[in-house]
């Protein structure tokens, strides 16, 4: 909410027709299923992308990273400008970028037309995804605005497993570059859907554009996404490392201290006082945080413990991504019944118990079936819980600033999965390390040294005619269930922790979104 709100007025129709809220509802999803789809997708082809390109694992990582930095630091600044500009605009010039760059990539010929590539993708992304859900919160009715939110999540939070899934039946039938036909496709579905039935909205305001805040917020985004990026693989005391985390701690003060000094902020920071912003970002923070961290433990659990394939793997999660779609969408009727609060810690608490059944019942002998339980309670937990905490970042600003607040929850949920990354999987790799280093005892240097760095690596480095081999596979299997063990009891701890803080500075009821300002006439046509 800006500091002078009589200073902006939204220029956004309401609408009341259910038919139009539906179109406008799948084509804002199918957009964000592109985004989302793309986000996940190449991880599925890394050793066909390092062949391809005689790339180092490093590149490729690359490859997926570049992606996500660069949709994450240019979120706030274009979620912003989408107000501003008209959301319409924005959202298609978006479509153009993503959809040109993913044609790019599909077609690239060098490492650095890859690397060009995915920049340009995550540009265009930074413009879809804020826009997708500004549109449902500017121009649903208050009584529609948590079902359509509800539905966005749902996407948002599921799109990631179904868009694997499809990537990795893509490459198993045809080839790595088929992964970027399956995000154009969609692309040209959205843009079609958008300029026959979304119509355009934006705010209006004398005040410059907050050229300060956009800049600083997207160093500090891009300072801190790229450390916790770097630091598990090149190390925290790597001097890129600390540089990209000094740097972006630095940029982050810099944007507080000049946002507190705007008349116009690009965020108004001292609405992290309040109940509804400051609850649904820690919530959000911490779920897509445990979300991630969940799936760093899990393929390597899938495939290098049960010796399943990739698309095997990515198809056993389909459960989990179902039912956090499923749950998501029914959030907003149980919030409206219990209250937001209450959703939010009911998820919370599904999500805590569903981590700690996959910690205490996993094992290298039961396999799937004793992930499954804890996998499906984490599914309906994550769906209840992020849909009343997305719905509490937007409605804590008003209509006309809709971009902002959509950026800011999506950089929310960045942060969160960049930093589960990093911490979860710091965790799985020291308690592996150290339940490996204990039984490496007359195993030869190489295979031992092979071992240690992971259990894939355990696996593939295991010689059939040696003596020890099965012998080493299994400790590693049985120090990876381990690491994992200490990975998911850190998970059950951070949700206990914001089980406690959303119980007692959780929003108390699924609040209306703030109020704007007198609006402008109403644009009623799509435009």
């Amino acid at each position: 909410m800006s500091t002078n709100p009589s200073s902006a007025t939204a220029d956004a129709p309401t609408i009341h027709d259910a038919r139009r809220r539906r179109a406008i509802l799948i084509a804002v999803c199918i957009a964000l299923m592109a985004v989302i789809a793309s986000v996940t997708g190449l991880n599925v082809a890394q050793p066909e992308l390092a062949l391809e390109f005689d790339a180092s694992q490093s590149t490729v990582l690359w490859f997926i990273n570049l992606y996500t930095i660069s949709l994450a630091a240019l979120l706030l600044p274009l979620g912003a400008l989408g107000d501003r500009v008209g959301r319409k605009p924005v959202l298609l010039v978006g479509l153009a970028v993503f959809g040109g760059a993913n044609v790019a990539a599909g077609l690239a010929s060098s490492s650095e037309l890859m690397l060009a590539s995915r920049f340009a993708a995550g540009v265009g992304a930074a413009m879809i995804m804020p826009v997708t859900l500004a549109v449902i919160t500017s121009t649903f009715p208050e009584e529609e605005r948590a079902k359509g939110i509800g539905v966005w999540t749902g996407v948002a939070g599921g799109g990631g497993i179904l868009g694997m899934y499809l990537s990795a039946l893509l490459v198993d039938v045809a080839s790595w570059r088929w992964l970027f036909v399956l995000p154009v496709a969609l692309v040209l579905v959205a843009a079609l859907m958008v300029v026959r039935s979304v119509p355009n909205s934006r705010e209006r305001t004398a005040h410059p554009f907050d050229i300060v805040g956009s800049t600083t917020s997207a160093l500090a985004v891009l300072g801190l996404i790229f450390a916790l990026h770097e630091g598990p693989v090149h190390g925290w005391t790597e001097p890129a490392t600390l540089v990209g985390l000094v740097g972006g701690l630095v940029a982050a003060g810099a944007f507080v201290t000049c946002e507190l000094r705007r008349m116009a902020p690009l965020l108004d920071v001292r609405l992290f006082r309040e109940r509804g912003l400051a609850s649904g970002s820690v919530s959000l923070l911490a779920v897509f945080g445990v979300q991630a961290g969940i799936f760093v433990v899990l393929f390597p659990f899938l495939q290098a413990v049960l010796g399943w394939s990739a698309l095997r793997a990515t198809l056993a999660m389909m459960p989990m991504a179902l039912l956090m779609m499923l749950a998501s969408g029914l959030a907003p009727q149980l919030a409206a019944r219990v209250g937001a609060r209450a959703t939010m810690a009911t998820g919370i608490l599904l999500g805590g118990t569903g981590l700690a059944l996959m910690a205490g019942l996993v094992s290298v002998d039961d396999g799937y079936a004793a992930v499954l339980p804890g996998m499906l309670a984490m599914g309906v937990g994550m769906g209840l819980s992020m849909t009343p905490s997305t719905e509490a970042i937007t409605s804590s600003l008003p209509r006309e600033r809709q971009g902002v607040a959509s950026a800011l929850n999506d950089v929310t949920r960045e942060f969160g999965t960049a930093l589960g990354v990093a911490l979860l999987g710091a965790i799985l790799s020291a308690g592996y390390r150290h339940a490996i280093d204990d039984q490496l005892d007359g195993v030869p240097k190489d295979m031992a040294d092979a071992a240690r760095e992971g259990v894939a690596n355990a696996v593939a480095a295991a010689d059939p005619a040696a003596p020890q081999s099965h012998a080493l596979v299994r400790a590693a299997q049985e120090s990876f269930v381990e690491g994992w063990q200490h990975a998911m009891w850190a998970g059950t701890t951070v949700m206990g922790v914001l089980f406690v803080y959303v119980l007692a500075r959780g929003p108390v009821r699924s609040a209306p979104a703030a109020p704007a300002a007198p609006a402008a006439p109403a644009v009623t046509g799509a435009t």
